[in-house]
């Protein structure tokens, strides 16, 4: 289902893929891939491909929704070396790639651009005994894109951080999965800290540890005085 709101339209392909596009013309992807998610799918044609960190490099979906002069934005971090099953790094993909810190911004010709930090703490739920997490910092990136006027934020592979709160963005694109990330209860909190326009939950019932009720996130959003929409 695509979802309109106001100049842009919205697809999740599933996964962490999203699909954003402009009235004007502009196509930008977040972290296109894996290979179930494209499934049957090489639209071409995406301006933008945003990669948040190395789980979600995947250069064969990259070139199913790349266009032949896309940019491909990438976190520092990301080593195919150190990929299991990858073995094409980024600067080897035949398109204009650029790696990115964690605090940067940037004008891309009619598109604005901000990274924020992504992670899980340490000291939290999602870490190991010896404080081991899936998502490091310092190892990935959250993307923020305004496209026509409307400023949409994948926060990553992250836990709810703190600096998500100051955040001034029309379209929150929360990960409710939990596990690897925030679950449905720490991403409805955090839609209600931001207050944005939409929200529209992505990154869950990928597999058998990314289930999310996502009914119950609606419900949770919705009292809080945020409108919510899923696309499944």
């Amino acid at each position: 289902m695509t979802v309109r709101f106001d100049a842009v339209t919205v697809d999740w392909h599933g996964h962490a893929t999203v699909r954003l596009a402009g009235r004007t013309g502009a196509v930008v992807y977040t972290d296109p891939g894996p290979e179930r998610v494209l499934e049957g799918r090489e639209p071409r044609d995406g301006d933008l491909i945003l990669v948040s960190h190395a789980h979600h490099y995947d250069p064969d979906a990259i070139r199913r929704v790349a266009r032949d002069d896309a940019l491909v934005v990438v976190h520092e971090s990301i080593d195919a070396s150190r990929i299991e099953g990858i073995d094409e790094h980024p600067e080897d993909l035949p398109f204009d790639v650029e790696r990115v810190r964690a605090d940067e911004s940037f004008v891309l010709g009619p598109l604005d651009l901000f990274t924020t930090p992504a992670y899980n703490d340490p000291a939290g739920s999602r870490a190991d005994a010896d404080g081991t997490v899936p998502h490091p910092e310092g190892r990935g990136c959250g993307f923020g894109v305004t496209i026509d006027g409307i400023t949409a934020f994948w926060p990553g592979g992250t836990d709810a951080l703190p600096l998500h709160e100051s955040l001034e963005i029309d379209l929150l694109l929360p990960p409710i999965g939990g596990a690897v990330t925030m679950d449905r209860h720490e991403a409805a909190s955090l839609a209600g800290e931001i207050g944005p326009d939409l929200v529209l939950p992505v990154h869950y019932d990928a597999d058998g540890t990314l289930a999310a009720d996502a009914e119950a996130f609606v419900v949770d959003v919705a009292t809080r005085g945020v409108p919510v929409v899923l696309d499944e």
